[in-house]
């Protein structure tokens, strides 16, 4: 293996641990009165009657209004952050993510699902809707699941490692993809099929309406697997994109990236026909509505957005807006502000801000991990054994919350810049006395 593919392969863990190791978030008190999501939206669902659903990080699922802009029902049922949407018969739909439960949801939903569906032995990656009102799941115990409507499934085994992905094609057989690099069709009359093999892990699927299938990496690739087999490149390079969508019509092609904008392709002849410029943060999630005029996008901002399909243009966002920090911190280095904003998503600088994704900030510095109170912590957190300070801060950062504090729940990442991380620290200093 060359010294790049390691790299890459090393980077593929990084991010996709980080697509589902968030900690939990706020209380259901807290919940039932948010207007936006405490943390990055994983999800995001168009549904009959100009209705949106998103589910996030933060352990809760939002029923909007896409009309008036707000947020009809705040559910807080999972044990963890709520990675996967499907859309059920009736306009209800499916939830999934890191507690590795399926909640059925009807079209009002209530405080708790109709019904769960129990199997997986490992977080719940991705969903999908199938024929007849199957249910597809992708799971981290190396498994795809296919559920029937009365809750029996048929176990999907051929993946060596995470399975991130799965979609139903357009003749019905289900198609998955995974951590080892691999997409694979799994029809009920025969074996399964290894349809492709990349060498990096396959993030994300999209199902095309002429039977082929789109697929996209964690090194930035998106590529079309056709109905006989041929793969074609779309997109080279460039950071991971996690999350692709269809337009019903199959004219465009929507990949999300990591790196905080989606590229809109034109199919068949795959050119590039726009780009959403979002706010320069992660985006996790991309749908179209069901008439493929609008783009629905979910991302480390916290925020759902619409946009214009055929020209890329911003239609605005559901629920709040972000905080100004420079206003709320006059004085606050810019640069300290600008490195922030990734933090922002999950955690306030004050105590009146509450516990998001991550725990409160206020008073920061001199305070044991794990002793934030009404925050759930991973059993590692809870041992409070590490001060915080700037030192430990910086440690954290420097070589990651994977090896300072090792089975934490914490995001893996890093501040491998040593100016951006000098100006985080002095921002945090200021912002959570």
């Amino acid at each position: 293996m060359t010294e790049s593919s390691t790299r890459l392969r090393e980077a593929a863990r990084a991010w996709l641990a980080a697509a589902a190791l968030l900690a939990a978030a706020m209380s259901p008190a807290a919940a039932q009165q948010a207007p936006a999501h405490g943390g990055p939206v994983r999800a995001v669902l168009p549904l009959p009657g100009d209705r949106l659903a998103s589910a996030g990080f933060d352990e809760s699922v939002i029923l909007w209004d896409t009309l008036g802009g707000r947020a009809l029902t705040v559910v807080r049922w999972h044990d963890g952050a709520v990675n996967a949407l499907a859309a059920l018969p009736g306009g209800g739909f499916a939830s999934a993510g890191e507690d590795g439960r399926i909640a059925i949801w009807p079209a009002r939903p209530g405080a708790a699902p109709e019904r769960v569906l129990t199997g997986h032995e490992a977080r719940i990656a991705g969903l999908a809707a199938g024929p007849g009102g199957r249910i597809g799941s992708a799971a981290w115990d190396g498994t795809a699941r296919v559920w029937a409507p009365d809750g029996t499934a048929r176990v999907l085994e051929g993946h060596r490692g995470n399975v991130n992905a799965i979609v139903f094609r357009a003749d019905g057989v289900p198609v998955t993809a995974g951590f080892d690099g691999t997409v694979r069709a799994w029809p009920e009359d025969g074996p399964p099929l290894l349809l492709a093999e990349f060498g990096l892990p396959q993030n994300t699927l999209a199902a095309l309406p002429d039977g082929a299938v789109a697929v996209a990496a964690v090194d930035g690739a998106v590529r079309l697997i056709g109905p006989d087999g041929a793969i074609r490149d779309l997109a080279q390079g460039g950071r991971p994109v996690v999350a692709l969508a269809a337009s019903p019509d199959g004219r465009l092609l929507a990949a999300a990236s990591l790196g905080g904008s989606v590229a809109v392709f034109g199919l068949p002849e795959g050119r590039l026909r726009a780009t959403l410029e979002g706010p320069g943060l992660p985006v996790w999630s991309v749908a179209f509505d069901a008439a493929g005029r609008e783009i629905w996008t979910g991302g480390a901002d916290r925020r759902v957005r619409r946009w214009d399909a055929a020209t890329g243009r911003p239609l605005g966002p559901l629920g709040v807006e972000m905080p100004d920090l420079a206003a709320a911190f006059p004085g606050a280095d810019p640069h300290g502000v600008r490195v922030w904003q990734a933090c922002a998503a999950c955690h306030s600088l004050t105590a009146e801000g509450g516990n998001m994704a991550g725990p409160h900030l206020h008073r920061l510095f001199g305070r044991r991990m794990g002793a934030v109170e009404g925050y759930r912590y991973s059993e590692r957190l809870a041992r409070g054994d590490i001060v915080w300070t700037p030192e430990t801060v910086a440690d954290l950062f420097t070589r990651g919350p994977d090896v300072v504090t090792p089975g934490t729940r914490m995001p893996v990442q890093r501040v491998d810049n040593a100016e951006d991380l000098a100006a985080l620290i002095r921002f945090l200093e200021q912002a959570t006395r």
